[in-house]
């Protein structure tokens, strides 16, 4: 897996790491993306995030689900999927956005139990920092780049609880109450989309 940094159109150092079935999503132009949706993993960590994004959820494709960009708590940023590739990570808004995995543990192990869906882990400052260069070169690079969302914004399913089965739980909630979308939203010329 390729792991040196290339850094384009003076944007931030990026890894370039394919995921193994990334040519067999489907191919869009980039004048198409208009979106972009953070989300976190909710793993305890990279390796754990890269290794969910290798598993093959739809046979008849041959592909699974992940985000476009990963950023590790350090700042580091891994490319998994090329943006002008339909990544599977958000119902409804696949074919339009670039998604961003921020990694973070949210409800990890539990889910979908109801007496564990607070997100306690604070967003690192040089993670962070590097969404905000990638956005910014995101938004510089792709002129037709207009809004931002959180995956809790555009999933609003619920999901009935892995503890108690009369009980709901949202089935998304990341990237989750710690996410310093003030920072983030003052930073960039990208306006929030609400569902």
């Amino acid at each position: 897996m390729p792991t040196e940094p290339y850094a384009a159109a003076a944007g931030p150092a990026i890894h370039a790491a394919p995921l193994p079935y990334q040519q067999r999503l489907a191919a869009r132009p980039l004048a198409s993306i208009d979106l972009v949706v953070i989300h976190c993993t909710e793993l305890p960590d990279l390796a754990a995030a890269r290794e969910y994004g290798e598993r093959i959820l739809y046979p008849e494709s041959g592909t699974g689900n992940s985000g476009h960009v990963y950023i590790d708590r350090d700042g580091t940023i891994h490319q998994y999927v090329n943006l002008d590739r339909v990544a599977h990570h958000v119902r409804g808004y696949n074919e339009r956005s670039i998604g961003i995995e921020l990694v973070n543990r949210g409800r990890y192990p539990d889910w979908l139990d109801s007496r564990h869906q607070a997100m306690e882990e604070a967003y690192p400052r040089p993670q962070v920092a590097a969404l905000i260069a990638l956005l910014d070169w995101l938004s510089r690079t792709l002129p037709s780049l207009r809004w931002i969302a959180g995956h809790e914004d555009l999933d609003t399913d619920l999901a009935v609880a892995s503890d108690d089965p009369g009980l709901l739980v949202p089935r998304k909630r990341d990237p989750g109450p710690r996410f310093p979308w003030a920072v983030v939203l003052a930073a960039t010329s990208l306006e929030r989309l609400a569902d």
